[in-house]
């Protein structure tokens, strides 16, 4: 780390910790209400989910383009914190909270992709490429840390102050983002002098251009295609494992299930925290970008085959925690570092397409998919997991072909430099 881009790199760890703390703080309480429903009930849910994610990213792209970037950022994540507000606001004011809390649940589960998105999308558009290989692994580890924090205060809290005042806690701490923000815009001109980066080299100007044309750039490119279907593979896995950890903790209250929602998440980003510390930099620079992508999902491939040899729980909880722990310290640090090699409206544009739309189709699909498997053809858990184990081999061999399409991107760019 250049002395430089020390400040910078500091606030930008800071930002995802308080985001992601503010949203692991609300995370449990959301995973908590889906037992008491049917996979059928989730999965209605998750496609809901993916509506309204799909008008929220159309609503995005109208805004990118007319809303300069100085303001969009700080905007969403203001417009976010209000609205967990409104939630608590609306829970005291009805006697039967069915609606309400199936209204939270999709709600949080499109914030759940949107802020994330959002924040890397800023950095994409905060640091150079070579900066990013060298540091998003770092700042992702502020996201591990955040994501400590958040569950950590939730079994705190929750049998304390009880789960709706949750809602006004994690808005609170959203709210700390936006002085973060403006911060790191600053340190961008001023001390990164990353203006080549930026909409303009003065301010942060307009993008402009058409509200849908993060649709168009995405079905119009290969690469950003290939990004698509390796999130779409990711999501099969981490959909089915969902739902069995739901229905085996149906026989819980939901405070106790909320308690044990967060204990799991602060185990996963005890270790995503470890991992993103001492290794992720190093497999990006030593090992490639396609060896990057590809590590985890063979590991979870792995992980399938022995589940299906011996479908037990323990097997389950360790395969949840392996796959969202190897995620966030390298699997999504090195995906991000796929969006430096596209021009900057496909990242504010097209990314959130991906990063939200085909998230959410995704988790739709593979939600009515389980329950087609389980409720439909009556395949148990290891019959499951053996389809699991196909689809992780062809997720692995996906972030293998885009890791060789990234660096055929970079190397094509440096030949003109250096002609």
């Amino acid at each position: 780390m250049q002395a430089r881009e020390v400040s910078a790199t500091l606030v930008s760890f800071s930002l995802v910790l308080v985001l992601m703390a503010a949203y692991y703080i609300l995370r449990p309480v959301r995973d908590a209400m889906a037992s008491d429903w049917s996979d059928a009930e989730v999965s209605v849910l998750w496609t809901l989910t993916f509506l309204f994610s799909t008008l929220a990213v159309s609503l995005y792209g109208a805004a990118v383009a007319r809303i300069q970037l100085r303001y969009l950022v700080p905007a969403v994540y203001g417009f976010f914190a209000t609205t967990f507000v409104l939630f608590f606001v609306g829970i005291q004011l009805v006697e039967d909270r069915s609606l309400l809390d199936k209204s939270f649940y999709v709600w949080i589960s499109v914030f759940s992709l949107f802020h994330i998105s959002v924040f890397w999308s800023f950095m994409a558009d905060t640091w150079t490429r070579p900066q990013a290989t060298r540091l998003f692994g770092f700042i992702g580890a502020g996201a591990s840390i955040g994501a400590m924090i958040g569950p950590a205060l939730t079994a705190v809290l929750a049998a304390g102050v009880g789960i709706d005042t949750l809602l006004l806690i994690g808005s609170g701490i959203l709210l700390l983002t936006l002085p973060l923000v403006r911060w790191l815009q600053r340190l961008k001109l001023e001390a990164l002098g990353n203006t080549g980066v930026a909409a303009s080299s003065d301010d942060f100007t307009y993008i402009g251009g058409n509200p849908l044309a993060g649709f168009t750039r995405f079905l119009g490119s290969r690469y950003l295609l290939g990004i698509a279907v390796f999130i779409l593979l990711y999501t099969s896995i981490s959909s089915f494992i969902y739902f069995e950890l739901k229905n085996l903790l149906a026989d819980h209250d939901i405070e106790a299930r909320t308690r044990i929602w967060a204990m799991m998440d602060l185990v996963v980003n005890i270790l995503t925290v470890a991992i993103a510390a001492f290794a992720t930099g190093r497999i990006a620079r030593h090992l490639g970008l396609p060896f990057t992508l590809a590590c985890v999902p063979a590991v979870i491939a792995a992980g399938l085959l022995l589940l299906a040899a011996a479908p037990i729980v323990a097997v389950v909880v360790t395969i949840q925690i392996v796959r969202r722990a190897g995620n966030y310290a390298i699997t999504r640090p090195g995906r991000e570092m796929l969006f430096t090699a596209v021009d900057q409206e496909s990242r504010y544009k097209a990314k959130p397409v991906i990063d939200i739309v085909i998230y959410r189709g995704g988790d739709m699909l593979n939600a009515w998919a389980f329950t087609g498997l389980t409720q439909g053809l009556g395949l148990g858990l290891g019959a499951v997991a053996l389809v699991g184990a196909g689809i992780a081999a062809c997720w692995g061999a996906t972030g293998i072909y885009l890791g060789r399409r990234f660096n055929q991107r970079a190397t094509a760019e440096q030949q003109p430099r250096n002609g």
